[in-house]
């Protein structure tokens, strides 16, 4: 099942690059690019279920806030840009 969940998570990360580069405006890109961030936060969460791994969630947790500060830079970036 972590397989399949896998697969459908690069999947929606492979879209949301291709939204970043075909996006017609900045705020088009701002949004994927927080898209893409989530589901790499998504895709370390699942990878950190399965009982093999190393992977530790402390990673998912700093990923999430660098995600979360990149976008609300952006974000700003954008509203006084006035675009």
């Amino acid at each position: 099942m972590n397989n399949v969940a896998l697969v459908v998570t690069a999947l929606a990360a492979i879209l949301f690059v291709a939204r970043i580069l075909r996006g017609p405006a900045l705020p088009d890109r701002v949004i994927s690019v927080d898209g893409f961030v989530s589901t790499i936060v998504i895709g370390v969460t699942i990878a950190s279920a399965r009982p093999d791994t190393n992977v530790v969630e402390t990673t998912v947790l700093v990923v999430a806030l660098g995600g979360f500060v990149g976008t609300a830079i952006l974000a700003r970036f954008i509203e006084r840009r006035g675009g």
